[in-house]
């Protein structure tokens, strides 16, 4: 069984929890790489995770009373 390595933007904005109309906003702007096939826009599953991991943001620590005595 292979796995399906274009999503068209209902799987998309399901896989990425953004909306469609968000995800489209951003092919528009260049924001998401995407794929053309014909009329439909596609999306690389490797580039969406791409995305993911360059828009992941750090935890914050905080310090607990112990930790500053």
């Amino acid at each position: 069984m292979s796995i399906k390595r274009l999503l068209n933007i209902d799987e998309a904005a399901e896989y990425t929890g953004l909306k469609k109309n968000t995800l489209y906003s951003w092919v528009c702007q260049r924001r998401l790489t995407f794929v053309k096939c014909g009329r439909r826009t596609m999306f690389d599953i490797k580039d969406l995770e791409r995305w993911i991991e360059a828009n992941k943001t750090e935890e914050k620590k905080i310090a607990a009373k112990n930790d500053i005595l």
